[in-house]
This record gives structure tokens, sequence and C-alpha cells, in this order.
């Protein structure tokens, strides 16, 4: 199975980057991950870091790659987390998003885990198939009607090291299809993107680093407030996927021939 990825770490206006990216590719297995720590409190970057850090050496070290092996993985991040909390007590509420994409290469399959607002987007033929769900205050006023409510999109109630402490939320297994596209990043990269400026990039490149180039491009157009990071993903040939289904599309519209 043919991967391939681009990353992106960025600072924004703020003091400090306190996003990490990172993967993790071999024959057998794949990961993707990105952190953000949580702003307002000392520590986040160190955070973000740790938990960065201890996901990838943790399925390095494990011969076996299953969704209950990458959900102990997570398990091992947080402890890892609060025993660096109690050993400094300037750091004690450090805590980070996470948003990390997991493939089983042999099985081609694959799944994923966020806590937080950092995302994982999954496209299929060029439109988008699946995003997480946020772990905030903005995204449970939406679902329950309220738009435009100016509330703090950075109000969290689920993050690695955060109290009380919550279950990281995993999907379910999915078979990949060649041309799948993923998206891992943090908020400060999507919420300066749309769904359908992030399909359209797709649809125009013929290449990974393209795609996040093109999208980062569109960001730029906006003041990067936040840091900026993410993660692109490529399975097989997406740019041949996305010019099937473009040139199927447009075939629906063309005029009759008699």
């Amino acid at each position: 199975m043919k991967i391939v990825f681009a990353s992106r770490c960025q600072q924004g206006l703020r003091d400090e980057n306190q996003d990490r990216t990172g993967a993790e590719l071999d024959e057998r297995k794949a990961c993707f991950v990105v952190c953000d720590g949580v702003a307002g409190l000392p520590g986040g970057e160190m955070a973000a870091q740790l938990v960065r850090d201890t996901l990838l050496s943790q399925l390095q070290a494990n011969a076996d790659f299953t969704p209950e092996i990458t959900r102990q993985a997570i398990e091992q991040c947080r402890l890892a987390l609060h025993e660096a909390q109690g050993k400094n007590p300037k750091f004690s509420r450090m805590s980070t998003t996470l948003a990390a994409l997991f493939i089983d290469r042999e099985k081609q399959r694959a799944w994923w885990a966020h806590a937080g607002d950092s995302r994982v987007y999954h496209f299929r033929r060029g439109v988008l198939h699946e995003v997480t769900r946020d772990h905030s205050l903005a995204q449970q006023l939406k679902e329950a009607g309220y738009e435009n409510t100016g509330i703090n999109s950075n109000l969290l109630y689920n993050a690695l090291g955060a109290e009380p402490s919550r279950l990281v939320s995993f999907s379910q297994e999915m078979a990949l299809e060649d041309g799948d596209a993923f998206l891992v990043c943090t908020d400060g990269f999507w919420l300066n993107l749309t769904s359908d400026e992030m399909e359209q990039a797709l649809r125009m490149v013929n290449a990974c680093e393209e795609w996040l180039a093109l999208m980062e491009q569109a960001v730029s157009r906006n003041v990067k407030k936040d840091n900026l990071s993410a993660l692109a993903v490529w399975i097989g040939e997406p740019e041949e996927a996305t010019l099937l289904y473009s040139l199927a599309d447009s075939a629906r519209f063309l005029p009759p021939r008699f």
C-alpha cells in the first residue's frame, strides 16, 4: 500500500508554538499525530511534546498493531503526562489536545483517535467523508442549534492531562480505498478553512505536498493568529480518484447527444 505524507508546523502571532506533529511509518503500520498544548496554562508545549513522543515510542516498541494496542499507547501517554505533572507544581495542569491517525498497511485498514479540538478529516473520491467531533463548548452549542454564539472555541471539555479525566474518542476501523486522503490538524489550521476549500484544493493538485501547500496558502490569506500545524496523508493515488470523480460528475451535466 502506497502512503505519502506532508507536514507543516509553524508559529502564528503567538509568543510560542505549542503545537507538535509527528509520524511513524514502516512496512506494516503508520501513525500520524498532532498535539496542541492547551493555551492559558503553563507547560502546554511540554505536554504536547511528551504525548507525541510517548505515543510514537510506544508504537515503535510494540510488535502488534491493533486498535486496542493504540488505546493502550494513548493510556501510556496519559500516565506519562500525569507523572510529569506531579514532578513540578508549576506544570500540574498542563494539558494537550490530540489527533492521531493509525493505518494497518497489511490489512489496509485505518482508525483514528482524538481529544479536544484537533481534528482528523477523511476524504474519499475527492469529497469529505468523515470528520471528528470537537470536544468543545462551541461544538456542543452548535449541535444544540445555537449558531454564532461568540463562544470562545478554545473552551474544551476534554484534553489529555485535563481534569476531570475523560476517555479519548476512537473511530471504528475502516477499510481503506485507493485514493483516500486524510488531514490531521490543529484548530489553527481548520478554523481558517472550510471543508469545501479543502475538497477544492484536493481536486486541483497532483501531489500530497501540493495539497497541503495549497491549503496553507488559503490559510495565509487570513491573519494567522494561532499556530498552524497539519499532516496531509495520501493513500494510493488520490489525484486519479478525484479526476475520475470529477469527470463522472461533469458528465452528468453534459447535454445529451443525438
